[in-house]
């Protein structure tokens, strides 16, 4: 089947995670784009049908329009491995690794990516005494960051110090958390398309905040509350640096299709690598798409592209 050959897509949406809304923004885009193109789609809510409705539609690919556990964990993934369903995106291990902060941390540190130092804190540690360890390991400015959430959700950052513990109680509501020193920066996303055999990097796409703000999820997914500037005003040297970053960080972790790494770069340009997302945002302020249409892939051949990759498996 070519790339131009007409085919059934069920695009998955929602769910349980707290990022169920975005995901189903997402899934409305891909649906436009993907009946553009010629395809006929339909989409589905991620629930506890959506297994015998897969089965009793019989789709050519499955797109998983998914964001945070349990789409983008490794957890559905496995659903459409049992079907034996072809679906874009990365396969269980691929999906479950990079979802994993820590796990990721340690693949990038053993292929030599530049990562921040980190502590891991349980939901059932004491939090008073977590907070002097991490006051004594990695000073009082930190980042706190849920292991396996997306979107910034449960992010706290203390850029100026402050209660740790209180901080780490809010965080791990949402489960286990890792904790890095807070590195002043400016905020920098590469995302990376498979096409065939070939990795291509997108440009460097600096986000502007308002002062004294950050990509938090309102900022992430309200028109007009973020800058996105393509390329970023950045050295060669540094740009090249930033999406060989991306591209090792892909293939380290096993991905397939498409990713987006998040960096931060410091006013002497150093780099440190946050996370890589393995289902980026397909919404009209997301980035990955950005991104794209800058390397020849508008939204429409994007999805396209998506779709007739997993078609190829």
């Amino acid at each position: 089947m070519n790339q131009d050959s007409p085919v059934f897509v069920v695009i998955l949406a929602g769910g349980p995670s707290a990022e169920a809304e975005v995901s189903r923004n997402s899934a409305g885009q891909i649906q436009t784009a993907l009946a553009a193109a010629g395809h006929t789609t339909q989409v589905i809510e991620l629930d506890h049908t959506c297994a015998q409705q897969l089965l009793s539609l019989e789709p050519d690919v499955v797109f998983p329009a998914l964001h945070g556990p349990p789409g983008e964990d490794g957890t559905v993934q496995g659903m459409l491995e049992m079907l034996g369903l072809p679906y874009v995106g990365s396969d269980v291990h691929g999906s479950a690794v990079a979802m994993d902060k820590a796990i990721a941390k340690g693949l990038f540190q053993r292929h030599g990516l530049p990562v921040c130092p980190d502590i891991i804190v349980q939901p059932d540690q004491d939090l008073n005494s977590a907070a002097a360890e991490i006051g004594q390991r990695l000073g009082q400015h930190v980042a706190i960051k849920p292991l396996n959430q997306g979107s910034a959700i449960g992010v706290k950052l203390l850029p100026n110090g402050g209660d740790i513990a209180s901080a780490l109680a809010s965080s791990l509501i949402h489960g286990p958390c890792l904790v890095e020193p807070f590195v002043a920066g400016r905020e920098m996303t590469v995302g990376v398309l498979q096409v065939g055999s070939d990795y291509l990097a997108h440009p460097v796409i600096e986000i502007r905040t308002p002062e004294n703000q950050w990509y938090d999820f309102e900022h992430r997914y309200t028109p007009g509350h973020s800058e996105h500037v393509m390329p970023a005003p950045l050295s060669q040297e540094l740009t090249q640096q930033l999406q060989q970053v991306a591209l090792t960080a892909h293939r380290c972790l096993g991905l397939r299709d498409l990713s987006r790494a998040d960096f931060i770069a410091t006013e002497n340009d150093e780099i440190y690598l946050l996370e890589v997302n393995t289902l980026p945002g397909m919404t009209p302020t997301s980035l990955y798409p950005e991104g794209a249409a800058a390397i020849g892939y508008s939204f429409e051949a994007l999805v396209n592209r998506l779709v007739h990759n997993a078609l190829q498996r």
